[in-house]
């Protein structure tokens, strides 16, 4: 995947840059490879820097309503200082790892609906800094992931819709601002009990924490509150736990106790406690790690991030 633009904030006759990557998916936890090609324009120029980051569409909630746009949640440095001859070709190969944390934003090869993700490119020139180019990238589940996902769709769980939340899951170790929700609509034998269940992934070397929120619909079968259910595991254990089967015993338990009764997880430390920190827990906090930018100077208008993605597409690979 190749993006190719004119340095706008140089003018005329400025380098072009040209980023491409190995492979136009990746991963959690995977390296990302690829290039930086920069062409001198008609003057010599002197490079501060080149770095990358990674950039996705996320939600924030503030006093005056909600905020959706661009953040960047990952950057890395790929060259130091360097002189650009006036024509001359420059070539920069670079490798950095994906956050174990980075929304996936494909499953079974189809786009998640209202995931964007992308490597954005920052060159700096004397001061002068052009960071508007992004080449698209997809996020493939990992196989424990996947383990998961496949269980919602053998249970008849339709996919709806994906979105970042900003804020920290209560009791889950967190090192981005920011957390996934995979929507899904409810097979036919729970329609009338629960509106949408929402996944939630965290992932670090380690393992896996899932976290589920049914969406309760009010009446006989609840009080219209939400339940969650929390489960851990090691990426080597997922594929082979019976993740349809776990998944409906915790849905049937939500009919037979309710939101306010015995909690069937109690004992096992697999039932979610809290809420969503974006809701009812502190923004921010620590373990923001690699990210760039803070969140509110980082956002782009969301129609804005839409023209930026498709007109990537048009461009030549």
């Amino acid at each position: 995947m190749i993006f190719k633009r004119m340095l706008g904030a140089f003018g005329v006759g400025a380098p072009s840059v040209d980023t491409v990557l190995a492979a136009p998916r990746a991963r959690p936890g995977e390296l990302l490879r690829g290039e930086v090609r920069v062409k001198g324009g008609d003057f010599d120029a002197d490079i501060e820097y080149i770095a990358l980051g990674l950039v996705t569409r996320m939600e924030s909630e503030h006093g005056e309503g909600e905020q959706t746009g661009l953040v960047e949640f990952f950057r890395t440095q790929v060259s130091g200082p360097f002189r650009l001859r006036s024509g001359e070709d420059k070539m920069v190969p670079f490798q950095f790892p994906v956050p174990w944390e980075t929304p996936v934003t494909e499953v079974m090869g189809q786009r998640l609906r209202g995931m964007v993700m992308g490597v954005r490119t920052e060159l700096a020139i004397a001061a002068a800094v052009d960071k508007g180019d992004m080449d698209p990238i997809e996020i493939a589940p990992l196989a424990s992931q996947q383990a998961v996902l496949d269980a919602f769709v053998r249970l008849g769980f339709q996919f709806k819709s994906a979105d970042l939340e900003h804020g920290h899951l209560y009791g889950v170790s967190q090192q981005l601002p920011f957390y996934q929700e995979i929507e899904f609509y409810p097979p036919a034998q729970y329609s009338g009990r629960i509106n949408e269940v929402e996944l939630t992934f965290v992932a670090s070397p380690a393992g896996l924490d899932i976290i589920a929120e049914a969406d309760k619909r009010s009446g006989r079968y609840g009080s219209g509150t939400d339940a969650f259910g929390r489960w851990q595991t090691s990426h080597d254990q997922a594929p082979h736990r019976d993740w349809a089967s776990e998944i409906n015993t915790w849905l049937a338990a939500l009919s037979q106790y309710g939101s306010g009764g015995h909690d069937p997880y109690a004992h096992q430390g697999g039932h979610y406690g809290g809420h969503h920190g974006g809701h009812h827990g502190g923004h921010g906090g620590p373990g923001w790690g690699g990210v760039a930018a803070g969140v509110a100077g980082g956002f782009v208008a969301a129609e804005v991030v839409e023209e930026i993605f498709e007109g990537d597409e048009g461009e030549d690979e």
